[in-house]
């Protein structure tokens, strides 16, 4: 302890601390008293005070005090001194530090206040010119004082140099402590919790995540490439959509960062993942179309399960690749939700995840009904996004025995959301029902009747017909469709974009993508792949099925469905679940299945396979039958009006006096009160709430709580491998963890065997262990 303390503070300057101090120093200010407790022990406190300006007149000058403190028994320290006489010791000029104190115990500020072991602000400025506390003072899993110290700091009497020795006294507002983070410790404790618990979100089957991570392909230095969001930072969404028609070749969509891994790994894939591989698409994928990263399922899925904020992966990924536009899916009126919001919820949502860089909204409604798109339309249109009015498409409009859903159907809904100013015209074939010939006839019927809007194919890989069903949709008129990378496509994912790639190169549908760069992004994903294995719906689906173009089910969904059935004892029966699933949509008469209108078929075909009814069972017996709540809301309207009405009788025996919504849904609701919203979130959690997390709460109140409790209780997991954050780690494993970058700190090193922290931070380019000594030596905590 002695040498420890014996090393000269460093103020900035060569000059020794007292004399630094004393030139800020009056007579007038003299009077800072210092408190230690008496059952603190043997605690070392080395304080680094800096004076910046001559407005700091007051320092928390000790280093004698210090010493002395060290080498003296506590208790002998305070039954021998007195308040004045280690006062007078302290603050007097230039004159050797003694105590010649009797009786009355000390009562000391800065022994008060930092009375823990080891605890060392490293070139922190504690006090700025205009006397505020300039940031955080940061010492991760120790229990300190630091709250109350900021407190002390921000103190108008303290700054002021009018503090005696009443001054905690007068001052009790210096107890209203604010809660540190203490992020390091919450992470040791969600690995503690992982390790003995197992992880916190569901595992669908019993596979350990790979223990190898995937090698991030070489980047070149520099910015990247222009891109087509250039283009749409330039000319505005209307000259985005003129560019994209006029544009010579394919243009491709990568849906490898929601849908692809929505379909194959149940929308687990962490920000961690997709941040690592982004500055190599960002690189080499300038010419993309869009990058599909948000929306959609991905929205909930990363509050409830992966304990992550959706709004910090669309900021992070938005810093990591400026260049190419974003795309998302907007479920119309339902925003990102499974239920009808206000209108003024909607428009809101749009607005801040257009701040946040949001380029593209691709707006569907799962029944096709058109007031409800009309809405989404609008609610990114007024936010300044590009509009892509999604049709959902289902049925065979090359069959002429299927007529609800015809050729003349499409073209005219085409035409109704044309008229309403959408940008780009899409359709939605979330099955993967589109064929050659219907891809041809339809998207044909589309160019002819719209020539200058661009167009737009989305579809699915379940039956394996994607990549030919694709081309021929690009060889008809499309300007654009879906893929994903190889080793996140095919099964009930996109078409795989290396083989668009070399079906189209040297043709005029040519990409202008090295497929060479394709090989090595889907590389990554392939060893990313393997670190979710639990998820994975290879795990007891081995290939797709062509079954697919009679039972209609959409391509995540159906993964959703194989797991459900295994997991239920079902799987040598899926294919009586498949059944099961195409009588529950003739019993509701024929849907667009789409999320949320696809879940409501699937509760139906559930409950019939739980209660072995057939179709005409349930027809006979619909006035008796307890129905899962999300059918009879469907019934009820509460997600709009199906193409064709409801299916009678089934919904008057269903409803019986249960009330009907005629009409848009969202239309009767009052608007919602975000600045009420705004202020119950202040007083649950802190003063910390961003508008991002109000619109998280506006969609999911429940999912946006137990979140922020979980938060609370184990840190920021987010920034955890995945592999630790589902398996934790191995015994006596090193690995490195950036828990924060905020005022020039950087935390990192913990090491396992039970556990063995090493905290360091940085400043600057140097890395400093703030609990070493000045030895350069780190000191490890030890959690056994």
């Amino acid at each position: 302890y002695e040498k420890h303390l014996g090393a000269t503070i460093n103020t900035g300057k060569k000059a020794p601390v007292r004399s630094a101090c004393c030139a800020h120093r009056s007579e007038s200010c003299s009077r800072v008293l210092v408190s230690g407790h008496p059952n603190q022990g043997r605690a070392s406190a080395e304080c680094l005070c800096v004076a910046q300006s001559v407005c700091v007149r007051v320092f928390l000058y000790l280093r004698e005090a210090t010493t002395y403190y060290h080498r003296v028994r506590p208790s002998a320290l305070y039954s021998q001194m007195s308040s004045a006489d280690l006062l007078s010791a302290v603050f007097s000029s230039n004159k050797a530090f003694s105590f010649k104190c009797k009786t009355e115990p000390a009562w000391v500020l800065y022994f008060y206040v930092l009375r823990f072991a080891f605890i060392r602000f490293e070139n922190c400025k504690l006090l700025s010119k205009e006397k505020k506390v300039n940031g955080p003072l940061l010492c991760s899993s120790l229990q300190t004082n630091i709250p109350f110290l900021q407190n002390v700091f921000a103190n108008h009497q303290f700054l002021h140099s009018t503090v005696d020795t009443q001054f905690i006294d007068e001052n009790q507002e210096l107890f209203n402590l604010k809660p540190t983070q203490n992020r390091a410790q919450k992470l040791l404790h969600y690995l503690g919790h992982v390790m003995v618990n197992g992880p916190t979100t569901p595992i669908p089957v019993k596979a350990k995540p790979s223990s190898t991570d995937p090698v991030i392909p070489p980047v070149t230095m520099g910015d990247p490439p222009v891109g087509f969001r250039d283009v749409l930072l330039r000319d505005g969404p209307e000259g985005f959509a003129k560019a994209v028609r006029a544009h010579q070749g394919l243009l491709l969509m990568d849906t490898t960062f929601r849908d692809a891994h929505q379909s194959l790994l149940a929308t687990r894939v962490r920000t961690h993942d997709l941040k690592k591989i982004s500055p190599f698409v960002s690189h080499n994928f300038s010419n993309l179309f869009s990058l599909e990263n948000w929306g959609g399922a991905t929205f909930d899925v990363a509050m409830r399960f992966l304990s992550e904020c959706p709004w910090k992966r669309l900021q992070e990924l938005r810093a990591l690749i400026p260049n190419v536009p974003f795309q998302m899916l907007l479920r119309g009126a339902n925003a990102v939700g499974y239920t009808n919001y206000p209108d003024n919820a909607v428009f809101k949502f749009c607005e801040v995840a257009k701040e946040n860089g949001m380029d593209i909204f691709r707006v569907f409604d799962s029944l096709n009904y058109l007031p409800n798109m009309l809405l989404g339309m609008e609610a990114a249109g007024a936010a300044g996004g590009v509009v892509e009015a999604a049709i959902s498409y289902t049925g065979d409009v090359s069959d002429p025995m299927r007529q609800k859903y015809s050729l003349d159907y499409y073209v005219k809904l085409a035409d109704e959301l044309v008229k309403a100013g959408t940008h780009i015209l899409c359709i939605k074939d979330m099955a993967g029902l589109l064929k050659p010939e219907s891809s041809k006839l339809l998207i044909g019927a589309l160019r002819d009747r719209f020539p200058d809007v661009p167009i737009h194919v989305h579809t699915h890989d379940t039956a394996g017909a994607g990549v030919a069903a694709m081309l021929a949709c690009a060889g008809a008129g499309a300007d654009v469709v879906d893929v994903a990378v190889d080793s996140m496509a095919g099964m009930t994912s996109q078409p795989s974009m290396g083989a668009m790639v070399a079906c189209a190169k040297g043709t005029k549908l040519d990409t202008g993508i090295a497929l060479e760069k394709v090989f090595d992004y889907s590389e990554y994903w392939e060893v990313a792949r393997g670190l979710y294995a639990p998820f994975d719906c290879t795990a007891t689906m081995k290939s797709g099925n062509a079954d697919v173009y009679e039972n209609e089910i959409p391509g995540g969904q159906y993964t959703n469905l194989h797991f459900q059935a295994h997991s239920m004892g079902l799987g040598n029966k899926f294919k009586e679940v498949k059944k099961a699933y195409a009588e529950a949509n003739k019993l509701l008469g024929d849907l667009i299945k789409v999320t949320p209108s696809s879940k409501i078929v699937g509760d139906l075909a559930q409950f019939m396979v739980q209660n072995n009814l057939t179709r005409a069972e349930v027809e006979e017996r619909a006035d008796e039958l307890s129905f899962p709540l999300s059918v009879v809301e469907f019934l009820q309207g509460y997600i709009g009006i199906p193409h064709g009405g409801f299916p009678e009788p089934l919904r008057s025996k269903v409803l019986k006096a249960l009330p009907r919504i005629e009409g848009r849904p969202g239309a009767s609701l009052p608007p919602m009160d975000f600045k009420a919203l705004e202020e119950g979130l202040r007083a649950s959690h802190g003063e910390e709430i961003t508008p991002e997390d109000v619109m998280s709460a506006a969609m999911y109140p429940k999912v946006f709580q137990e979140f922020k409790e979980f938060t609370s209780n184990f840190g920021p997991v987010d920034c955890l491998s995945t592999r630790l954050f589902l398996d934790g780690p191995k015994i006596a494993e090193e690995f490195e963890v950036p828990v924060c970058l905020i005022s020039g700190c950087h935390f990192q090193n913990f090491q396992t065997p039970g556990f063995v922290l090493d905290i360091s931070h940085r400043h600057g380019n140097k890395t400093v262990p703030p609990c070493c000594h000045d030895d350069g030596h780190s000191h490890q905590i030890r959690s056994d």
